[in-house]
């Protein structure tokens, strides 16, 4: 059987899979406890929810920073024999050259650039809005914020890969100095880690503020040292006014 893309946890997700379908699909919303002045939306991966990762990310956020952390809807996923969970998109192989979702990767983006428009229409500049995600999340987090006409304050890839990559750079929209931090563990079974060191290589080419971390040892996950870059990354691309 194909490996799923999964994010955290691949055995815990078995056992909640039925909860997690009956679960609203609103966005988890961690309002900002001084004046908002920056917005961070950050992306689950295949098969969780917006929950999974809000806390974490709550609380490596500054006060200043409203967190939105939307879940995806639930659809049938080919790569995992047609079953439903959350998704962004579809995801058809585990072949990097392999056929991708097209229409459904655009339509996930559309969905996050119109909450990145709707901060900006809520008085948020662009630029202090950060995006970032795990898996599946990451991936759409990268190509939203590379397709986004606007410069934003930068993107957080985990664990991911950059969807319709062949089409780059002519589907740039982002200036050259879009900050990106990718992170990505080297033992990592479920998106492989040279996935994300090919995605890396290509946003050389067009980017000139992009850093690849990577995690010894680490599998398809998060770690305490990681979000801690992760935390450096937001303080430094989203500082205090």
């Amino acid at each position: 059987m194909s490996k799923m893309f999964f994010s955290r946890s691949t055995i815990k997700l078995i056992k909640v899979i039925l909860p997690v379908r009956k679960m609203s699909t609103s966005p988890v919303v961690i309002a900002a406890t001084e004046k908002h002045t920056a917005t961070l939306i950050f992306l689950h991966g295949l098969g969780d929810t917006g929950h999974g990762w809000a806390s974490a990310i709550g609380e490596i956020r500054q006060p200043f920073i409203k967190v939105i952390c939307p879940t995806a809807n639930t659809i049938p996923v080919t790569l995992n024999a047609g079953f439903r969970m959350p998704s962004w998109f579809d995801l058809l192989t585990l072949d990097s050259s392999g056929p991708e979702d097209t229409d459904g990767i655009k339509n996930a983006c559309k969905l996050i650039h119109s909450m990145v428009d709707n901060e900006v229409k809520a008085g948020i500049p662009p630029n202090r809005i950060l995006l970032g995600g795990f898996s599946q999340g990451g991936a759409l987090a990268l190509y939203s914020a590379l397709t986004y006409p606007q410069k934003l304050a930068g993107v957080v890839c985990l664990s991911c890969w950059l969807p319709l990559h062949k089409t780059f750079p002519d589907s740039l929209k982002a200036p050259s100095d879009l900050p990106v931090l990718q992170c990505h563990g080297d033992f990592d079974a479920v998106v492989p880690y040279k996935w994300g060191q090919m995605t890396a290589s290509l946003l050389k080419v067009f980017l000139n503020t992009t850093e690849f971390k990577t995690y010894k040892g680490l599998s398809h996950s998060s770690s305490d040292a990681e979000f801690q870059d992760v935390k450096k990354f937001v303080e430094k691309v989203l500082p205090a006014q």
